[in-house]
């Protein structure tokens, strides 16, 4: 392709005069531009030699070399004889390549002018501009294409159709478009097309919707390692660990080998349950694959040994590695911190800024996990000037990672500042601010901040009424606290977790309503766990603190 770029480096904007190319064979194409006037020694463009060139400019993503070629067709419009089938053919495929070209570079606008300028236009030409606009953002404009495309009478949509618009389906939001889709898949006999089974399941996980996404996958006839790593990452991703472990189990066991994708998941699923003894076998089977020093499988066996609480099998893992990346480096950082060795993994970092590894926004992120006490709050304050000077400052991540920071350090001004100062703010952010104020016992404040989320049409997380319900156990707002829990199932579909009964259990004992905090124990859908019984125990122990001290005041 770069003998292909030379020719265009000569041309300013459309040329002015036809153009001519000469090539020969050899090792590769050795291509020239010539002017009309020396056409006695060069042939003119052929229907074959424009088409690779445009498809050539089309897998680079070389718009203005594109544009020269598309200037040229414009220019010569009786280039391609309509009348011939052939000739047909061959210009059907270089416009849809041209059309590719402006999709694919984000001229949207040009592209949707050429589609509507195409004479000849079939499946193809239609994919290429959903493509276009999906992978550019532009969701409802592609999904409008889409459903133009199956209202036609004239087109028909295909399996590539289906993918791509799948492919954009990857939000809780987006279910009721799957659900058309699978509906239009059934309806059009496409259920038994690996590829739409698979980009179904893959969608229904992504939009949360679990079951429907198991039943793609029990139902399909032939199962494939794709189909088969969709499901088991799925699981993972959605914390269904034990049934994804369970699937990697049955997969491991068919006729269909597992790839790196499917151990990763695997290895996730094992990181999310502890699963010390499943883990260690994937890495004796990664070992044997030789795939263990493949960069992604070292990083997730290291994120594994370090949530199973085995640092020194992580270390290990990590020296004996050929080759570093920051991912690794970040996975070393967090397993030093989760199991206690703040000092190491600060230590550590220190010595990576100072022999000048490569450090990107998940490592700061990572590392700022770490500070949490004011001793450790001149080194986050140093970290924050380094964040600026890297040019960090603009990233979500790491400035959720400094409010976090600041607040653990009880600077909640600071903290306060880093989210003013945010242009992006994601539920993260929003997240960690309320619960900073809930932290600090400020409820009011916590809930102010709640509100000002809503306004902006952030949706709140299971992470955000739990601190909710944290500050409004702290502030005494005991029917506040009650209707947050309600319009977590009513309003936003989430069933509460163990942790948001406890916090229930600690609200009601604080004020002092124990019989009603038993009651509500005795009444939860989900059998209490320890964290419920705390909760009571230590509001009843602060009971009997003030009792004894109300008597001693008496006395």
């Amino acid at each position: 392709m770069s003998s292909v770029r030379c020719i265009f480096k000569k041309l300013s904007s459309p040329p002015s005069r036809p153009l001519i190319l000469s090539w020969r064979y050899s090792s590769n194409f050795h291509f020239s531009i010539s002017s009309h006037t020396s056409a006695r020694t060069c042939t003119p463009f052929t229907e074959a030699e424009l088409g690779f060139l445009v498809s050539s400019c089309g897998k680079e993503g070389d718009i203005r070399s594109g544009s020269c070629l598309h200037a040229y067709i414009v220019k010569n419009p009786l280039f391609f004889d309509i009348g011939d089938p052939h000739s047909r053919r061959r210009a059907h495929v270089t416009y849809n390549c041209l059309l590719h070209l402006y999709c694919k570079c984000g001229e949207l606008d040009d592209a949707v002018k050429m589609f509507d300028d195409m004479l000849l236009r079939d499946t193809v030409s239609w994919n290429s501009l959903i493509s276009g606009f999906l992978k550019h953002g532009h969701l409802q404009l592609g999904f409008g294409y889409f459903k133009s495309l199956v209202g036609s009478s004239i087109y028909r949509f295909d399996c590539a159709s289906l993918t791509l618009v799948l492919s954009a389906c990857d939000r809780l939001e987006a279910v009721r478009i799957v659900k058309m889709i699978h509906a239009l898949t059934i309806f059009n006999g496409y259920e038994r097309e690996i590829t739409v089974g698979n980009a179904l399941t893959t969608s229904y996980f992504k939009c949360r919707s679990f079951g429907s996404g198991m039943r793609v996958f029990d139902e399909m006839m032939e199962r494939n390692v794709v189909t088969w790593t969709a499901a088991i990452s799925g699981l993972a991703q959605n914390e269904f660990y034990r049934e994804s472990l369970k699937l990697f189990v049955e997969m491991y066991h068919s006729v269909v080998s597992p790839n790196c994708l499917t151990y990763l998941s695997a290895l996730s699923a094992c990181s999310g349950l502890q699963a010390l003894k499943e883990g260690a076998q994937i890495h004796g089977v990664t070992w044997k694959l030789g795939i263990q020093s493949d960069l992604c499988i070292e990083s997730a066996l290291m994120d594994m040994y370090s949530k199973c609480g085995c640092i020194e099998d992580a270390w290990q893992i990590f020296e004996s590695a050929e080759v570093l990346d920051e991912v690794s480096m970040t996975v070393i950082l967090v397993g030093f911190a989760q199991n206690g060795f703040e000092e190491e993994a600060i230590k550590m970092f220190v010595k990576i800024v100072k022999v000048g590894n490569n450090i990107d926004p998940n490592m700061i992120s990572a590392i700022l996990g770490v500070f949490g006490t004011d001793i450790s709050q001149g080194l986050g304050v140093q970290i924050h000037s380094l964040v600026i000077k890297r040019g960090f400052d603009s990233n979500v991540f790491v400035n959720n990672g400094l409010i976090n920071m600041y607040s653990k350090c009880g600077e909640l001004v600071e903290s306060v500042k880093v989210f003013d100062w945010m242009t992006k703010k994601n539920q993260v952010s929003w997240n960690s601010i309320i619960a900073a104020f809930a932290r600090h016992g400020d409820g009011l404040k916590a809930l102010q901040f709640y509100e000002e989320m809503r306004l902006q049409g952030v949706e709140p997380t299971d992470i955000t009424f739990l601190s909710l319900l944290h500050a409004c156990s702290h502030a005494g707002l005991l029917h506040k606290g009650m209707e947050f829990l309600e319009s977590m199932e009513k309003a936003y579909g989430m069933r509460p977790r163990m942790e948001h009964y406890a916090s229930i259990v600690d609200m009601l004992s604080r004020a002092g309503l124990l019989k009603e905090a038993k009651n509500f124990i005795e009444e939860l859908p989900l059998k209490p766990d320890v964290l419920v019984w705390q909760a009571l125990l230590g509001a009843c122990s602060i009971m009997v603190i003030l009792i004894w001290e109300s008597m001693q005041l008496t006395s």
